[in-house]
């Protein structure tokens, strides 16, 4: 069992939070200071928000000797990453009248805003409350949001499957009402806190994340998940999920005791018993997950800590029920279908490419602006993806040519068919200026070295090649580069690790190449790694495959 007498102070708040209220109430009323109690800082991520400050002000806050720039950074849930267009435009003006403005579209199929200062975070979660959205449990140490493939036409069963993903986020959520009272003013129903049979007092030791896959494509990045599920589809009819457990990408620099992991198959399990599964597979990890070191608290560390037989077992005496063996399956994609497609039932939808999730109107692209025109038709759902982009839904065929003119009077047809390959299968993490663990930029720079990066493909002729480049300002793996064919992590302002042979269907994690590169370092590299690619691969081998044989196990 965990480590009862040794636990990490996170544990101790947890455990006296009455239920994740704290001092939330008393925080907030605190009128000098922009921040929150530090205990409070812990209880916060389960409401949906980390408390930020603008690190590109820090010196100049100091220098004045006045406190750092706080403010909140508040995500919602949205299992599936599902919207509707009254949802989208009520969040544009939330966005406006309380963040930054950018609209945040993240890698797990949600939206954060930031920038949000203490005095406005009620009104903004009140807001969402009249859309019918919140964001509790986004974030700390629940099981967080659902992620599910996101294109309807990937299967006629993606409305069965993507239900089955907001059933999943309600039957997991904290049991505490804590989230109304703090946030909503509700009134205290009981004296005492609710009795919550999966979190108990302590909740889980870290975050666990779920997420679940349609083949062919792997576009929720399955393995990278806690638990991630693959549906098995047999004559059109849902059978059930093979379970893969044990999946992050997190670690830390310097300490070889983190490490990236992708999941475990654990086997299958039809589908009436797949919800008992999960939970089980949840309650195990509650009770055996490290809780006196955080760095080794993921789901990954427990699994191979026990041992992935252990791990089923435990899983297996709790349900009642065994594992079947995994059934098969083919993954032959993870990346958006860009542009119009049609569904089995006529429905039309257009994927549109947003550049590291970024909406905003800014440089002369009015995409935000272009956005809430479309949702203002009223035509037209909104889903995001796990690779930060946006699918306009279930449009109606008398509506698409409405949408069409919007989209290109907007010129976000035009940003979604000109954006090369690479740009359109890249992806950055947050970073610089909120994130308090960066080491280096991420989505304020990959556009950038990306631009430099364009005419060496060009020179070798591999502008039409979909390799997936990805980028984090640290090694905790939010941008998901620990899988990606080309993976940039940052070390220092300006130096990243370049990682390279990673596969395109995110079964295979990609290994260090050089330390500490600086751009230049980076180009030089590229170039000479393009050059060798095109000259040397074998037909239809992808760049990270041929990466992998190449230079990563060349002896194999």
């Amino acid at each position: 069992m965990s480590e009862k007498n040794n636990l990490s102070g996170t544990e101790k708040i947890k455990m006296a939070s009455q239920g994740l209220r704290g001092t939330l109430k008393e925080s907030l009323k605190d009128a000098h200071t922009g921040a929150i109690r530090e205990d409070d800082q812990a209880l916060v991520k389960f409401h949906g928000m980390y408390m930020q400050d603008d690190r590109d002000r820090r010196e100049e806050r100091s220098r004045k000797k006045l406190e750092p720039l706080y403010s909140f950074m508040i995500r919602l849930r949205l299992p599936g990453g599902f919207m509707t267009p009254e949802q989208w435009i009520g969040l544009h003006h939330v966005a406006g009248n309380y963040s930054t403005g950018t609209i945040k579209i993240t890698t797990r199929q949600t939206i954060q805003l930031h920038g949000i200062l203490k005095s406005h975070t009620k009104p903004t979660i009140s807001a969402f409350n009249t859309m019918h959205l919140d964001s509790i449990a986004a974030c700390g140490d629940v099981n967080r949001n659902v992620t599910c493939a996101s294109h309807p036409k990937e299967s006629p069963l993606h409305e069965e499957i993507y239900q089955f993903a907001r059933e999943i986020s309600a039957h997991h959520l904290p049991k505490t009402r804590g989230y109304y009272e703090v946030w909503m003013d509700a009134e205290k129903l009981v004296e005492t806190t609710e009795e919550d049979p999966l979190y108990q007092d302590r909740y889980l030791p870290r975050k666990f994340k779920i997420g679940i896959a349609i083949p062919p494509n792997n576009d929720v990045d399955v393995f990278i998940n806690d638990l991630g599920l693959i549906a098995i589809i047999e004559d059109g009819v849902l059978k059930g999920y093979n379970f893969a457990a044990g999946g992050g990408l997190g670690s830390t620099h310097g300490n070889a005791a983190t490490y990236a992991r992708l999941g475990s198959m654990l086997g299958y399990v039809p589908k009436e018993q797949t919800l008992k599964a999960i939970y089980e597979v949840i309650t195990v990890q509650r009770d055996f997950g490290n809780r006196s070191d955080r760095k080794q608290s993921r789901l990954k560390y427990t699994i191979d800590k026990l041992g992935v037989d252990t791990y089923r077992e435990e899983v297996e005496k709790r349900c009642g029920f065994k594992f079947e063996p995994a059934r098969p399956y083919t993954f032959t994609s993870r990346k958006d279908a860009y542009g119009w497609s049609q569904n089995h039932e006529g429905k039309w939808y257009y994927t549109l490419f947003v550049e590291n999730g970024r909406v905003v109107d800014e440089n002369g692209y009015l995409l935000k602006s272009g956005l809430l025109k479309v949702a203002e038709t009223g035509k037209a759902n909104f889903r995001f993806t796990c690779n930060q982009n946006l699918i306009l839904s279930d449009i109606p065929g008398e509506a698409k040519a409405t949408i069409e003119q919007i989209l290109e009077e907007h010129q976000i047809i035009k940003s979604t068919e000109t954006s090369s390959s690479m740009r359109r299968n890249s992806m950055a993490c947050v970073a610089l200026n909120t994130c308090g663990l960066a080491m280096a930029e991420a989505q304020r720079y990959l556009p950038t070295l990306i631009s430099k990066i364009e005419p060496l493909l060009q020179k070798h002729q591999l502008q039409e090649d979909d390799i997936i480049v990805r980028m984090t300002g640290c090694p905790n793996g939010c941008g998901r580069s620990p899988n990606a064919e080309i993976g940039f992590v940052g070390t220092s302002m300006g130096k990243y690790n370049l990682h390279i042979g990673g596969d395109r269907l995110g079964a295979r994690l990609n290994t260090k190449y050089k330390d500490s590169l600086d751009e230049t370092g980076i180009l030089e590299t590229l170039d000479g790694l393009f050059d060798v690619y095109v000259k040397e691969r074998n037909t239809g081998e992808t760049f990270g495959d041929f990466s992998q044989r190449k230079w990563i196990t060349p002896d194999l």
